[in-house]
């Protein structure tokens, strides 16, 4: 890959762990913040769910660090390597404690019963399935992730095989 496209990527990368840490430190408790304002009854669920949305860009900000590793193995040109499946499983892992998080938030909306809604609950409905809808997409690039590491494995076997050939 040539450098300069690397670099790219690093620095969407870099700008989009910072935009994630931005979110975590200002976005994520101000918007909660101003929902209890807005509507008080929603005043016990703010720790929680700040709490959730910020581990939630933690692991966002975990892959994208294992994509970084990742970067720079391609520029070494050692990507088919044994080393690569840790950050591939980085990833992977990243990925499915986020889809685990958003699944616990689906559970919680679903048998919560008691939760408040300014409206006729079409919020809490929007909610449901953003949550369902995160959840899915979350394990499905998870279990993409997974065949794309299998891919690299029988690449990596052929390399191998390759270099001992030459």
């Amino acid at each position: 890959m040539h450098s300069y496209i690397t670099l790219v990527l690093r620095v969407g990368v870099a700008l989009a762990i910072l935009v994630g840490l931005f979110g975590q430190v200002v976005v994520i408790p101000g918007a909660a913040a101003d929902e209890v304002e807005r509507f008080p009854p929603y005043a016990p669920y703010e720790l929680p769910y700040v709490i959730l949305a910020i581990l939630g860009v933690a692991c966002v900000q975990v892959a994208l660090v294992a994509v970084w590793a990742l970067l720079a193995m391609v520029e070494r040109d050692a990507i088919f390597t044994r080393r690569t499946f840790f950050w591939v499983d980085v990833i992977i892992g990243a990925t499915l404690a986020a889809s685990l998080l958003t699944a616990g938030v689906t559970v919680h909306l679903l048998v919560d019963s008691d939760i408040p809604s300014p409206a006729d609950g079409m919020e809490l409905i929007g909610a449901l399935g953003a949550a369902f809808t995160t959840t899915a997409g979350g394990v499905a690039f998870a279990l993409l992730l997974v065949l794309m590491r299998g891919l690299l494995r029988k690449a990596t076997e052929l390399q191998s095989e390759m270099s001992e050939v030459v």
